[in-house]
């Protein structure tokens, strides 16, 4: 069977094999993802289900393992009702949308040294491009949907992204400027060292910023005021059922992966190992000084639990409180420590900083 297949590819021409290696590796990154994506709702209703001492799922398969399966196969068979008055096509280009974006970001996000599908230079300015057209897939939704708590929903929370982006983009410059590029990798390896050495610490205020932002972005508790089913029913998705909305409900989690995983690039080292630089190397531990994409996954892990957390602790805001701290908090001091970075970086200050 491998004969046959090695000399089936040797008849195909180059740019055949080019195309089917990128297709291959396409599906290596999205399936695993779209798996992901279907386990993080069941890993949120466990853990929250201890946080609050109840048991969580646990009937459908051992241990309630296969609840997510069981919630895709229901949704599939549920019916897509379109509203008498709604533009249809509209109407159901808005998912795709949403969820698109979150997919296409991952072709430029390396998992290791070497394991990235597109290694561009201009890597962070794509991701930050891509993403933002979310916010579109939200306002054609509430539109289309031809309700106006629907319409109501979408414009809060296009407002609310739009608000948090801004906060969100100019964190990103504060990596910028201290990596010196907008490449992912070089990003990661301009942080080599230890855990001293990543960027968590020089830029732990736009750490910190771009992290809670990044809870605004995909309308997570505290800031879903878009699903304020006490004000709005549920938001912008009030009249999707079955699959539409789960495509919705998929594109939250999807980008909440994706912003962790970015999380963990940018500020943590990526796939850099924390043990680095502390003389294990010729040790019987020396292999927990290597980078590889179990610290990558272990990190973005890590910061996916955050999210879970947060929606089990705190309480929603008032949408003028989140209104407020975008624009009044958020938004002053990334522009205030964007200038101390710059003084970091012209002083020449060590670690992170210090003249090559």
């Amino acid at each position: 069977m491998i004969e046959w297949i090695q000399s089936l590819w040797g008849f195909l021409p180059g740019d055949v094999q080019i195309i089917v290696l990128i297709l291959l590796k396409i599906i290596a990154i999205v399936l695993p993802l779209l798996l992901s994506v279907a386990y993080l709702t069941f890993a949120e209703r466990k853990i929250i289900g201890y946080m609050q001492v109840r048991i969580g799922p646990n009937r459908v398969g051992p241990r309630g393992w296969l609840q997510p399966i069981a919630d895709t196969v229901k949704l599939m068979f549920k019916e897509i009702i379109i509203p008498s008055g709604a533009n249809k096509f509209l109407f159901l280009l808005a998912p795709v949308l949403s969820i698109t974006p979150a997919l296409a970001a991952w072709a430029v996000i390396p998992f290791d040294h070497h394991m990235v599908l597109a290694n561009v230079n201009a890597a962070l300015l794509y991701v930050l491009a891509i993403t933002s057209m979310g916010v579109y897939g939200v306002i054609i939704a509430g539109w289309a949907s031809n309700s106006k708590y629907a319409f109501l929903g979408a414009m809060r929370s296009a407002a609310q992204i739009i608000s948090y982006e801004i906060a969100m983009g100019f964190a990103l410059v504060g990596v910028l400027m201290a990596a010196g590029s907008m490449n992912f990798g070089e990003i990661v390896l301009a942080q080599k060292g230890g855990i001293i050495h990543w960027f968590w610490l020089p830029l732990l205020p736009l750490f910190v910023i771009y992290f809670v932002a990044a809870v605004a972005e995909t309308n997570r508790a505290p800031f879903d005021v878009a699903e304020g089913e006490s004000e709005i029913v549920a938001g912008f998705h009030v009249e999707y059922s079955g699959m539409a909305f789960a495509v919705f409900f998929l594109a939250e989690y999807a980008n909440m992966i994706l912003v962790s995983a970015l999380a963990a690039l940018m500020f943590l080292g990526g796939w850099l190992s924390p043990f680095q630089g502390m003389g294990l190397d010729n040790t019987a531990l020396g292999f927990l000084t290597k980078g590889s994409i179990v610290w990558f996954l272990a990190k973005t892990a890590c910061f996916l639990f955050l999210f879970l957390w947060f929606r089990a602790t705190f309480p929603r805001y008032r949408y003028d409180q989140i209104m407020r701290l975008g624009w009044k908090v958020f938004l002053p001091i990334t522009i205030a420590w964007l200038l101390v970075l710059g003084l970091l970086i012209v002083g020449h200050v060590g670690p992170w900083f210090s003249a090559a």
